[in-house]
């Protein structure tokens, strides 16, 4: 998992409420495991006039040009800004795959599905909960703004806007250390892996019958 420190990003709007793990990543791309190749099938319904199906190339695929993403302002937005219950829905993880696939890091709502919000510190990605007043106050910017960015401080903890302003968010102390140090479930069991190989040293020593 990458590790986030702060971030220069650019920030595209999705002006959408309760926007759910379906809509993120259809269900028909499920049939992978592996955490790559998503980001060209994120929100695929919304973002292509066809139907896209798993290995399907979108290079020339029809786009919905009214669709943000696929307004050339925003290519290459690492800051998702969005509305209330985001994530909501199934609990795939292949949702946060998929978002972090297309190269967005962070992403700034009044409110997260529980699963969801978990699963993308899981993934290298960085849920914000602000205030409606702050996300609306986002919203009238980036629409003001041409290349709105907004620069993203995991270390203190805050989001500043091109004028200077800021505003603070609240995350623990565990899931901060894990994404600053690029640690998933799997990263931070490999931490303790010398006393996990010298346990089982003595397990097999003082057990030996388990292991024939």
């Amino acid at each position: 998992m990458k590790p986030f420190t702060s971030l220069d990003g650019l920030v595209c709007p999705l002006d959408r409420a309760n926007v759910d793990t379906d809509a993120i990543i259809p269900k028909q791309f499920l049939k992978s495991i592996k955490r790559s190749g998503f980001g060209p099938y994120l929100f695929d319904e919304w973002r292509y006039e066809d139907s896209g199906e798993p290995g399907m190339d979108c290079t020339n695929r029809p786009l919905k040009q009214d669709f943000v993403l696929n307004q050339k302002q925003f290519k290459g937005a690492q800051v998702l800004l969005a509305r209330d219950n985001f994530g909501c829905g199934s609990s795939r993880e292949h949702a946060p795959w998929a978002i972090e696939d297309y190269g967005f890091r962070v992403i700034i709502a009044p409110s997260f599905a529980d699963i969801f919000f978990s699963n993308c510190y899981k993934n290298g990605i960085l849920p914000i909960v602000a205030s409606v007043d702050i996300v609306d106050q986002l919203f009238r910017e980036c629409a003001a703004q041409k290349s709105y960015q907004l620069r993203v401080d995991l270390e203190t903890q805050t989001v500043r806007n091109p004028a200077g302003e800021w505003f603070s968010f609240e995350i623990t102390p565990h899931r901060k250390h894990c994404l600053l140090h690029g640690l998933d479930e799997i990263g931070l069991t490999l931490e303790h892996a010398e006393e996990i190989k010298t346990f089982e040293q003595k397990h097999r020593v003082a057990q030996p019958w388990l292991f024939n």
